[in-house]
């Protein structure tokens, strides 16, 4: 991948020694989905005039908390961090201090807003919002998390999820103003509230889907 002037000895380090520890999460959380993040919090930190760097890594360790209980994953995933004391190599104590903090910010749940750029920038790499990728995604986890439900108790897991997290009343936040994200989450708001076009994305994705878990 492009770094985007990332140092090349610290993209070595985590190409060789993070980012394969991904291949082990569920499906929707895998290297395509930390590459993702990375390429879009690249992008972000350069508009924003941040380190790139400190976005790299970050990027790269937010999500390795979920080796444990998913609805901790942010805390540890930061305290995977900061507890890594190769990346005292290139980074001083206040910015893994910075990182860490950007790290636990990251969750859409989160209830306040992130405490730093990095935090942000994170936060809204994180959040992939091209509509059918958000949707299968989600039938993605409800096969790997619940895999003894059926279609009807997965079509109706995909239903609430989508209004609990992405509605108008969802609990999701973009931090960054103007940010493309803007545009997507209205698209994905429109398709929620056409009950009859979802429901002919859910069947068309779990078939899809269903057929990668049976072979």
């Amino acid at each position: 991948m492009n770094g985007r002037n990332v140092s090349l000895d610290l993209m070595e380090f985590v190409e060789q020694n993070i980012l394969p520890r991904y291949n082990s999460f569920d499906k929707a959380h895998r290297l395509s989905h930390v590459n993702h993040v990375i390429k879009q919090s690249l992008e972000l930190a350069l508009k924003c005039g941040a380190d790139i760097n400190m976005a790299y890594t970050i990027a790269a360790y937010h999500d390795l908390g979920l080796e444990g209980p998913r609805a901790v994953h942010h805390i540890q995933s930061g305290k995977i961090l900061m507890a890594d004391r190769r990346l005292q190599r290139w980074f001083s104590p206040e910015q893994l201090r910075i990182m860490k903090e950007a790290v636990e910010d990251h969750r859409a749940s989160a209830s306040h807003a992130p405490r730093s750029i990095y935090g942000k920038i994170v936060a809204e790499a994180d959040r992939d919002l091209e509509p059918m990728h958000i949707f299968r995604r989600t039938i993605q986890y409800g096969l790997s998390h619940y895999p003894e439900y059926n279609k009807e108790e997965q079509k109706k897991r995909f239903f609430e999820h989508l209004d609990h997290k992405y509605s108008t009343h969802g609990y999701i936040r973009l931090w960054l103003p103007n940010s493309p994200n803007t545009d997507k989450l209205k698209a994905i708001r429109e398709i929620i509230n056409d009950k009859n076009a979802l429901m002919d994305i859910f069947d068309k994705l779990f078939e899809e889907e269903i057929d990668t878990y049976e072979k």
